[in-house]
């Protein structure tokens, strides 16, 4: 490519939705495509935000108690068997080993899809009394489900998550316990993907297999379709059940334990692109982004620039400023569209005038907007604008959604709501069928249960209302 010419052109993001997001993952060099169908390759950058992802989360989890431990890749096919309704629900997304080593296995094992049943079967040899209660552990895994359509970040075939497994001694501190985890989901992507969700209960069809009660988060994408962006599950005693997780209470009797499990993946990049991208390309929030600040020199030549932009560096990275410096030959406008094309939150522009008036440029990815700022405070200014990008991309997108989501009192309301981008609040009677009929009528689903009683009737049948219900089409 020419140093003079500027990056490639990607899809216009309001007329080619899906080819805009397929355009910046590979562009920007998130991901490429792995040599098996449905597979990617999270190269560098793409994995610098997970790795972001990875320690704000991760401190969060130790935070409330939790432990990281690791478990095998490969279950013994009859583990997922044990619980009827865990294996029905996964039966059609399991990859399953029958040779190894040349030979054929005496017993089929699964490529895990989750772990519920390996950690189960560990759970049942470590916990005795209820003095070992109650065990809280995450692991930081990959997992395989053999997806039929598959998209980079949002639906592979294998891809990166992380997954909490706990036990309780009862039903009532397992349930806590899941809503707990729900609440810091919710306040990390919030803080640290400025990224509104809605949270709540999911519908029995909706729910994960084998849980008593799932509750999910689900975030507004800039088509207006919903993406599950985590859930957290209330598995009551039937895990415990199946694998044998019994502790010896204080009254002298065994009890079954009462577990629970949640998780968010790699699926949160793809959140943060879609939620917060634009016709340049990726916006990042600060807390995630590989690179936060970037210097650009301008008349890189002239003397006492690369000085000037080299010490600037060096004091952003002191006071803990992800930051890069871009001493390539490209033309500076070449440069302003690459790393405006991969979100970098805060441009510093630094030439021969600028050290003359002890100033530099601060262009901000999220509005464009760009001032002049004193080059002996800039590392102060930088950090400001970091707080303040955060804090402004979460208000607009809060906004975009709070404006996209409307009220249905019919079917076609409901099918007019979705097919203009939003979310639809709609009263529902908690029947499987009435659900089932929205689907059918409209290719929207059962996002999340509102938490407030409704005087709604069920938009289906008429009958009066159980429940309001967040309906969209979702990825």
């Amino acid at each position: 490519m020419a140093k003079d010419n500027f990056v490639e052109q990607i899809a216009d993001i309001d007329t080619d939705f899906p080819q805009w997001y397929t355009d910046v993952v590979l562009k920007t060099k998130l991901v490429d495509y792995g040599p098996v169908k449905g597979t990617m390759v999270i190269r560098p950058y793409g994995y610098a935000i997970w790795e972001n992802i990875q320690r704000e989360l991760d401190k969060r989890f130790k935070a409330s108690g939790h432990e990281n431990a690791y478990f095998p890749l490969l279950i013994p096919m009859s583990f997922m068997t044990k619980e009827a309704e865990h294996v029905e629900g996964f039966a059609p997304e399991v990859a399953v080993v029958t040779h190894a080593g040349g030979e054929k296995l005496a017993e089929p094992l699964c490529v895990r899809p989750t772990s519920e049943t390996i950690i189960g079967s560990m759970y049942s040899k470590w916990i005795q009394s209820y003095r070992d209660l109650p065990v809280k552990m995450n692991q930081w895994a990959n997992v395989m489900r053999w997806e039929k359509t598959t998209r980079p970040f949002l639906r592979t075939s294998e891809f990166l998550w992380q997954e909490g497994h706990t036990v309780h001694a009862t039903g009532e501190e397992a349930m806590e316990h899941t809503l707990r985890m729900l609440h810091i989901y919710g306040e990390f992507a919030r803080s640290c993907l400025a990224m509104p969700v809605l949270t709540g209960r999911k519908t029995e069809k909706e729910k994960f297999a084998g849980a008593v009660a799932t509750f999910g988060m689900e975030a507004m994408m800039h088509d207006g379709k919903s993406l599950q962006a985590g859930t957290t599950h209330y598995l009551g005693q039937n895990f415990a059940k199946a694998f044998d997780i019994k502790f010896l209470d204080r009254d002298g009797t065994l009890k079954y334990g009462y577990t629970t499990s949640f998780g968010v993946s790699t699926r949160l990049i793809g959140a943060i692109i879609m939620t917060h991208g634009d016709r340049r390309g990726l916006v990042l929030p600060p807390v995630v982004a590989p690179v936060q600040a970037v210097i650009v020199p301008i008349a890189s030549k002239k003397e006492g620039v690369p000085e000037a932009c080299r010490a600037l560096k060096e004091k952003l990275e002191t006071a803990g400023v992800r930051v890069a410096l871009d001493e390539s030959e490209n033309s500076p406008g070449w440069k302003f569209n690459e790393w405006e094309m991969k979100g970098v939150p805060v441009r510093i522009e630094l030439g021969p005038r600028d050290l003359e008036a002890g100033k530099c440029l601060m262009a901000r990815r999220d509005t464009l907007e760009k001032g002049e700022y004193a080059l002996d405070s800039a590392v102060e200014s930088v950090q400001k604008l970091l707080g303040e990008i955060s804090e402004n991309m979460y208000n607009a997108a809060k906004a975009r959604m709070d404006s996209r989501i409307v009220r249905a009192n019919s079917l076609d309301e409901l099918l007019a709501g979705v097919e203009g981008g939003n979310f639809v609040r709609a009263g529902w009677c908690g029947c499987r069928e009435c659900e089932d009929k929205v689907k059918e009528f409209a290719q929207a689903t059962a996002r999340v249960m509102e938490d407030e009683n409704t005087s709604d009737t069920c938009i289906v049948c008429g009958k009066k209302a159980e429940k309001t219900v967040i309906f969209a089409r979702a990825y």
